[in-house]
């Protein structure tokens, strides 16, 4: 086993999920994913935690879905038992085929997930992880060979979290104490209100209310956005490519929208439900070890020089007590790239202007 590997296991352990003796954790597991479950395991056994695994397969939910009449039980009580007796829910990807759902119609998709939002309500509860282990797939969707991919990705993985986290907390401390978020670049000139939210350091762990490894972003929930905003980052979405997207809100809502390429999968998310047509979230990449796009959107959104938006539900920890944010069975996140022509403005005051932050060497007042 590459040693990375079990270095891998040991941040997810113990930097991200926080993992104590006697918790119990639901371990998903993908198809390609098996050399770091084993890691992993020998961790949660080593810590005295209480494992159960499952395997999550991308084919699987594709027979499952496709061969189902659509009328979905709401939350079966199985599965939702699993996730209200958990404490810690670990997510490790890597399938065989990244494109495995793409002939799974939109509307199945739809009822399946919405049928599923008390289930997902619940492992948000949880102290939950998702990361990848880098398998071929991944790397040929990223476009690069096994071994380069599988450099990238721990170079992604292996940060010095801690350290991250400290120059992240200048960015969420401007966001905090902002009320309006402007993002102008090419095709975009875009404004958001942040009054009242709290903006998370997304410092790859449960400790910072951050759930993805690798993470490396400052994020917070929108509201009131006006404008309009080009994604110039190519990314699959269910299975499909999806080029150059643009999207116009008016009062906080899309009232109009045009992608050079997989319109019919922007159209298939905003007609979701009405919090689709919202934004849940805006995400601005720090991680400066993703030096390049991937195709996969839990490295690429936190790739710095980047911003993304998301369509669909806003997250809790962005909320003040008390208040529901954006409420929606999707969460679909689209990137652009503010690295040239761009300026990210917080009540007026730049905050970053062409990928560079005001509180970072070279920065152009």
């Amino acid at each position: 086993m590459d040693e990375r590997v079990r270095e891998h296991a040991a941040v997810l352990v113990d930097w991200s999920a926080r993992v104590e003796a006697g918790d119990d954790v639901v371990l998903s597991v993908g198809p390609a994913a098996h050399e770091l479950a084993v890691a992993v395991a020998e961790k949660l056994g080593d810590r005295g935690a209480n494992l159960l695994a499952t395997y999550g397969s991308g084919e699987i939910t594709r027979a499952y879905l496709r061969a189902h009449d659509g009328d979905f039980d709401e939350s079966p009580a199985h599965e939702l038992a699993v996730v209200e007796n958990a404490d810690v829910y670990l997510s490790l990807g890597g399938g065989r085929n990244t494109s495995a759902m793409a002939d799974v119609p939109g509307e199945q998709r739809r009822a399946y997930n919405e049928a599923r939002t008390e289930i997902r309500e619940r492992r948000l509860g949880t102290r939950w992880v998702s990361t990848v282990h880098p398998t071929r797939s991944l790397a040929q969707q990223a476009n690069m060979a096994y071994e380069e991919y599988r450099d990238f990705a721990y170079e992604a993985i292996l940060r010095d979290w801690e350290s991250l986290a400290d120059e992240m907390a200048q960015l969420k401390e401007a966001l905090d104490a902002g009320s309006e978020l402007r993002l102008v670049s090419r095709g975009t000139d875009l404004t958001m209100n942040i009054e009242g939210r709290t903006a998370v350091n997304s410092a790859a762990s449960v400790a910072y209310d951050s759930h993805n490894l690798p993470s490396g972003e400052v994020f917070t929930a929108p509201d009131a956005t006006e404008g309009e905003v080009t994604f110039d980052v190519p990314m699959t979405i269910r299975g499909e490519s999806v080029r150059n997207v643009r999207l116009e809100f008016d009062d906080g809502e899309v009232v109009d929208y045009d992608a050079a390429q997989g319109g019919d999968v922007i159209d298939d998310i905003l007609e979701t439900d009405a919090g689709a047509r919202r934004l849940g979230e805006v995400g601005i990449g720090m991680n400066r070890g993703i030096d390049r796009y991937t195709d996969n959107i839990l490295f690429d959104e936190k790739m710095g020089e980047t911003v993304h938006l998301a369509l669909g539900r806003a997250y809790d920890a962005c909320l003040p007590d008390g208040e529901s944010g954006n409420e929606s069975a999707v969460h679909v996140d689209l990137i652009t790239d503010v690295s040239e022509e761009s300026v990210l403005e917080v009540d007026g005051e730049v905050l970053q202007r062409n990928g560079v932050f005001r509180f970072e060497d070279g920065f152009d007042a």
